[in-house]
């Protein structure tokens, strides 16, 4: 037996029979589309990343001075 009770020929006739009902044109389309999704979901979570890393360096750097910049005086 192999997985969860299906055996290996089981497995091996399910393909067959997808493959037949879709075609090899239209599984590596929908292959396609899924590898670009997964492409695309990974870039935007690590953009969230480096916005995140961004903004917290920005809160840190807040009251700062850096060498040649002008701070304004509060006006009473």
């Amino acid at each position: 037996m192999g997985f969860g009770g299906i055996s290996p020929w089981s497995l091996v006739l399910i393909l067959l029979i997808v493959l037949l009902l879709f075609g090899t044109k239209r599984l590596r389309n929908m292959g396609g589309d899924l590898g670009n999704a997964i492409k695309n979901f990974k870039k935007s979570m690590s953009d969230e990343e480096v916005k995140a890393e961004e903004e917290k360096l920005t809160k840190q750097n807040e009251g700062q001075v850096i060498e040649g910049e002008v701070k304004e005086k509060d006006k009473v």
